[in-house]
């Protein structure tokens, strides 16, 4: 019976699996030319503008018109108001995931993001002092398509790290608007709201929220309107024109990351149930057709298995179609001499998420040096990491894993050296930076230190 949906499949042991391997992983970030200047003129006109240019844009793509933006704010009352509204079940499962991803960004505060200095034998003091950043934006992707769960991995740690505001943009299009693909010419003020994102506001501690999205909310975010305030860093994912936007904006204020196609890569000995595999492939794949769904192991009658299983499950998926043409465009399955390969291999692809199903997945571990995160052992699924495990499931994506992390505590606090230096001090140091101030021919830097050696500080 022939495959409905048959990712490639590669040996290491083939003379052409170096050329095989790289069209696998190749995948342009490219940008569409006019994607890139559309976005160029929204950013443009919003900080021109301000909100009469957003919500010009967001009639115009959500189908969303309103009289001013105060119509399209939320407030802490509508994310109560949503809280209360949705099932007991949905409510928990919030509030236990929220728990646990808090509790993890809580230790990685403790871990990584204190001040600290200490005092030379001359006294003088050296340290760090690590602030949070005043406000920051997060965009959540809106409407029908929403994701609670990203709300809570953008905006716990924001909290966490000790942000005071919060600020959200999330669209909200009309049915029938050209962000769902139809005309656009929606008139109400009630967009497609998604309670449970409303819900996880209320649980993660948003400050403010607007009903907006697009490069306009970017825009809005990154220069300020005369009603949404200017942040500091933008975070969150979003489509091509959000990606666009966040790049052009880099620089006035930050950003987290400019994410690829989500991606998973299974590093398997045999002993997990190919079906779980499977499964699990499929969990990135019904993201959307670029989505790369890799499984390594040096076990060939396992990686028939698993395509079996492949072939079994796929019609049974509400996306089926979505998750063939990722498995046949992107997919592989990779036949490796032994686990040692394997790992190998997957320093090289650098995945977003890397899954050890192994039954002793510590004895791989140390031998992977990059990965947007690793999980352990067979029971261990990455969608658990998506909703609930704790740590942030915002992760490098095209192999930018070799020089980059996860968000965390980190990306919302800001660092600054501390440096007092002792009379005593001033002396040994002001003598080496003068010397070194001259040969750069910077007799101002040179004259400041050699000061400090002859004229001590009279005491008031």
């Amino acid at each position: 019976m022939k495959s409905i949906a048959a990712p490639a499949y590669l040996s290491t042991a083939d003379a052409d699996f170096e050329k095989k391997f790289q069209q696998c992983l190749h995948w342009s970030a490219d940008t569409d030319a006019a994607i890139e200047q559309r976005v160029a003129d929204i950013l443009a006109d919003v900080q021109k503008r301000g909100d009469a240019a957003v919500l010009e844009y967001t009639a115009r793509f959500d189908g969303l018109s309103a009289p001013n933006m105060a119509a399209l704010e939320l407030t802490q009352a509508d994310f109560k108001a949503a809280f209360d509204a949705i099932p007991q079940a949905q409510r928990d499962a919030l509030q236990a995931a929220a728990k646990r991803v808090r509790s993890y960004h809580e230790a990685q505060k403790k871990a990584s993001g204190e001040s600290w200095s200490y005092r030379d034998e001359d006294g003088t003091l050296l340290g760090q002092k690590v602030t949070p950043l005043d406000r920051v934006g997060i965009y959540v992707p809106g409407g029908k398509a929403a994701y609670p769960s990203s709300l809570l991995m953008n905006a716990i740690p924001a909290h966490v790290a000790g942000v005071q505001e919060i600020i959200m943009v999330v669209p909200t299009p009309v049915r029938g608007s050209v962000a769902t693909g139809g005309t656009g010419e929606g008139t109400s003020t009630k967009g497609e709201r998604n309670e449970l994102v409303l819900a996880a506001a209320y649980v993660a501690g948003v400050t403010r929220a607007f009903t907006i999205g697009g490069a306009q909310a970017v825009a809005a975010l990154a220069y300020g309107t005369a009603t949404v305030p200017k942040v500091d860093k933008i975070t969150g994912p979003g489509n091509a024109y959000v990606a666009s936007a966040k790049k052009r904006v880099f620089g006035t204020v930050g950003i987290d990351m400019i994410a690829g196609p989500s991606e998973i890569l299974v590093l398997a000995d045999g002993s997990t149930p190919p079906d779980w595999v499977a499964m699990d492939l499929f969990s990135q794949a019904e993201h959307d057709e670029l989505a790369q769904s890799i499984l390594l192991c040096p076990d060939a009658a396992y990686l028939d298995a698993v395509q079996r299983e492949i072939d079994r499950l796929l019609p049974t998926m509400p996306r089926a179609e979505i998750i063939a043409k990722s498995l046949t465009g992107r997919g592989a399955l990779i036949l490796t001499k032994d686990m040692e390969e394997a790992c190998a291999i997957s320093n090289r692809i650098a995945p977003e998420h890397l899954e050890v199903s192994s039954t002793d997945p510590h004895r791989w571990e140390p031998l992977l040096r990059h990965a947007g995160a690793i999980f352990l052992g067979a029971y261990t699924s990455e969608s658990l990491g998506d909703y609930c495990a704790g740590p942030n499931h915002v992760l490098p994506t095209s192999g930018t894993a070799r020089f980059s992390s996860p968000l965390g505590v980190y990306d919302f606090q800001k660092r600054s050296s501390l440096i007092e230096v002792s009379e005593a001090g001033a002396q040994v140091l002001g003598k080496i930076a003068a010397e070194l101030a001259y040969g750069e021919g910077l007799q101002a830097h040179a004259q400041a230190a050699e000061m400090r050696l002859t004229t001590p500080v009279k005491p008031r």
